[in-house]
């Protein structure tokens, strides 16, 4: 999948390849969590959060997917500020797209 909102204009090789795994993962969810993230961060990680998103690359979708929905205790090994982040989006794009039922939405029981 190729969703990407942002442009590889002013990113490194690095970068750019981060980017594009991030929107191919294999997975339509996996695709959508990694790139908005991706798009949203990659200018702006230092060099060692790249390789701890880029090691998060590494893990299959299934398990990464359950880690960052909380389906899953993380192992200590992947554990870092990085997954941390991603989780975070994930948890605020999840409540951005569940409006609360007094603002006209509704909302369904999890």
């Amino acid at each position: 999948m190729t969703g990407t909102a942002r442009t590889s204009a002013g990113l490194d090789e690095r970068q750019r390849r981060l980017l594009y795994r991030a929107w191919h993962r294999g997975t339509r969810e996996m695709d959508l969590i990694m790139g908005r993230f991706a798009d949203a961060a990659v200018g702006q990680l230092t060099e060692a959060e790249i390789a701890e998103l880029e090691r998060l690359t590494e893990v299959p979708d299934p398990e990464l997917y359950a880690w960052i929905i909380g389906g899953l205790p993380v192992p200590d090994e992947y554990d870092h500020a990085m997954l941390r982040r991603l989780q975070d989006f994930y948890a605020e794009a999840d409540r951005a797209a569940d409006p609360p039922a007094e603002a006209g939405g509704f909302s369904l029981a999890r």
